[in-house]
């Protein structure tokens, strides 16, 4: 396999590219308002509403908490103890969407949150790596380790993690291969791909293995899909809009992430611009948010509640 250009995504780069950005939406102001009351909240559409992720009959809540920030640095940070009382504020919450991936070393972590709870009230999503040379040899080996460390006989959604050509569904079909197998096994429930750059999300709209996509959506275009998949390029957000359409009109599963910039939107204003955005367009089924604290789970809680109450949503 020919090495995929991958300038702003190596191992060591996607730890620490966005270390400035770390931590950058606790450090905003948050608001912590919550569900409003009302004699009708149990017809409102929530962010904790279970929706259809695509056609294929499985549903995940709207909000999804994220475990990748800076790398997973983030929620590595807050310790066994700090994350754990996170997942389960979350949960208390309504949230049932986990978002993990091997590269943020945060399976562990996920297991111990979990522990006890049913695992078919949960959704939890992993994402598996290539690198240079190419992907992993033995993909379902690698499979199997992650349900080890995740304590899970099943992952729900397991995506390929960051496609970054337009040749990627060529060079990872050894991944693409074992995916389909461990579906056919019952031991993943969607296969997907997270793309970077829109010479990886153009491919992938033709590409009719995919169940799920996981993509950066916001309407500021902040590390959004541009022209060559550059980390800091400017997005390219009617391009990757038209695209992630038109996969879902195929009846994929679309997942948005990125929808605090990367953590970069450090102005309520940008954040209260991008779920509206996300809620609204009409082609996100849910959203992953990269979280660390109670305040901020309230906080993207309130957002969506909002966004989803105004008529464009309906």
């Amino acid at each position: 396999m020919a090495p995929q250009p991958h300038d702003h995504l190596t191992r060591r780069e996607f730890l620490g590219k966005s270390a400035v950005a770390a931590g950058a939406l606790g450090a905003a102001t948050l608001s912590a308002r919550g569900f409003a009351g009302g004699a009708d909240d149990a017809t409102k559409a929530t962010a904790t509403d279970k929706v259809p992720l695509g056609k294929k009959g499985h549903k995940v809540t709207r909000l999804g908490i994220g475990t990748g920030s800076a790398g997973g640095q983030v929620q590595r940070d807050l310790g066994k103890e700090g994350f754990t009382k996170l997942i389960r504020y979350a949960y208390d919450r309504g949230v049932r969407f986990i978002d993990t991936a091997d590269m943020y070393q945060t399976h562990e972590l996920v297991r111990e949150a979990i522990r006890g709870i049913p695992r078919e009230d949960l959704w939890i999503q992993s994402k598996m790596m290539w690198d240079r040379p190419g992907p992993p040899e033995k993909p379902l080996e690698v499979l199997d380790r992650f349900r080890k460390e995740l304590g899970v006989e099943w992952i729900d959604s397991l995506l390929i993690h960051c496609a970054t050509t337009g040749t990627w569904h060529d060079d990872l079909k050894r991944m693409m291969d074992a995916f389909s197998e461990a579906q056919e096994k019952k031991i993943i429930r969607l296969k997907g791909v997270s793309c970077h750059g829109l010479p990886a999300l153009t491919r992938a709209l033709e590409v009719d293995w995919i169940d799920v996509h996981l993509a950066r959506v916001n309407p500021q275009g902040k590390h959004v899909d541009g022209t060559f998949g550059k980390w800091s390029e400017p997005g390219n957000v009617p391009e990757a809009t038209r695209i992630l359409k038109a996969a879902h009109t195929k009846g994929r599963g679309v997942i948005g992430m990125k929808i605090i910039g990367n953590g970069e939107f450090t102005d309520a204003a940008d954040r209260e611009k991008s779920v509206q955005f996300a809620m609204t367009c009409g082609f996100v089924d849910a959203i992953i948010v990269g979280l660390k604290s109670a305040s901020e789970v309230d906080e993207v809680i309130d957002r969506m509640n909002r966004a989803l109450a105004t008529p464009a949503a309906k």
